[in-house]
C-alpha cells in the first residue's frame, strides 16, 4: 500500500516553513558576522573600537531582526548572534568605548 511521506517539522529546531525570507536570512546573516566579529575583537584590548561598535550595530541588527522573524531557524541563529554581540559590546565597552582615545 503507497502511503504519502511528508517531512516531520513540527519538533525540528531548525523547522521552517518552506518560504523564502530574504530580509530574515540576510539580517541572521549580519547579525551572525557582527556578533563573531566582536566577540573575538573583545578579546584584544587595543582593538575596543572595533568590539564596541560591531557588538552594537549587531545588538541593534539582531534586536531587528527579532522583531520580524518568523522562523524558528532564524530566531535560533539570532539570539546566539545577539549574545556574541553583546559580549563584545560590554568588553569593548570595558576596555575603552565607543570614543575611546578620540574625546576626552
Amino acid at each position: 500500500m503507497a502511503q504519502a511521506l511528508r517531512p516531520n517539522t513540527a519538533g525540528g529546531l531548525f523547522a521552517t516553513d518552506g518560504k523564502p525570507h530574504p530580509l530574515q536570512d540576510t539580517l541572521l546573516a549580519v547579525t551572525l558576522v557582527l556578533g563573531i566579529t566582536s566577540f573575538i575583537t573583545a578579546m584584544f584590548h587595543h582593538l575596543h573600537l572595533v568590539s564596541s561598535w560591531t557588538g552594537l550595530v549587531g545588538i541593534l541588527t539582531g534586536a531587528y531582526g527579532q522583531w520580524v522573524s518568523v522562523t524558528t531557524r532564524g530566531r535560533f541563529g539570532l539570539v546566539l548572534g545577539l549574545g556574541a554581540s553583546a559580549v563584545g559590546f560590554f568588553l569593548g565597552m570595558a576596555h575603552g568605548g565607543l570614543f575611546g582615545g578620540f574625546v576626552d
